[in-house]
């Protein structure tokens, strides 16, 4: 028998390699912080489902497993994406600065549907940090229009804001789906591609 839920969401993980996704998801599915984790290649994802605002979500958490650091990160990592989570580490200014050829994917290959929500990682190493509110994140939010609510500083290792913020967009999901954002047939359509990945990767 199938499971029972309201809505599926299928939500992305994207950024530099390094910042910390695995181990954010792993933090928020498995409640573990695994910092000798070592990705496989190919795309991985965990379920995990949840009820909020009185409805059962079913979430499809994909992570891209070391992908990007091949640049190979494809169309079809994007299709079908409700949610999408932009990463960077907030002692590493390099992953920042991407963040603007992470955008870029974002426009060319996911839905204008799609809710975005940026993590900056590694709060908790408040004296390495060089990626600074005033100076980079604020510019940021507003050249892209993203609402300061759409903004998380989390730390995988402490458990700093991770389920917050994966509630957060869930929560903005579940209200697009009320509001009849998504079509219905995006529930088949993300069956279809997680039924596909299964069977030629690890996850």
């Amino acid at each position: 028998m199938a499971d029972e839920y309201d809505y599926l969401f299928k939500i992305t993980l994207i950024g530099d390699s390094g910042v910390g996704k695995t181990c954010f998801l792993l933090r928020y599915t498995d409640e573990i912080f695994a910092d000798e984790y070592v990705s496989t290649i190919g795309v991985d994802f965990k379920i995990k489902t949840v009820t909020l605002e009185n409805k059962k979500c079913k979430l499809q958490l994909w992570d891209t497993a070391g992908q990007e650091r091949f640049n190979s990160i494809t169309q079809s990592y994007y299709r079908g994406s409700h949610g999408i989570i932009v990463l960077f580490d907030l002692t590493n200014l390099e992953t920042f600065n991407s963040l603007d050829k992470w955008f870029t994917k974002i426009e060319e290959n996911a839905s204008s549907k799609r809710e975005v929500l940026l993590l900056g990682n590694k709060a908790d190493l408040v004296n390495e940090r060089v990626v600074k509110i005033d100076e980079h994140v604020t510019p940021f939010l507003n050249k892209h229009k993203i609402g300061s609510e759409s903004y998380y500083e989390v730390s995988a290792k402490n458990n700093i804001k991770v389920t917050e913020a994966f509630e957060s967009i869930t929560k903005t999901l579940i209200q697009k789906s009320i509001k009849g954002v998504f079509e219905s047939k995006d529930k088949t359509k993300i069956k279809e591609i997680v039924e596909n990945a299964s069977k030629g990767s690890c996850c």
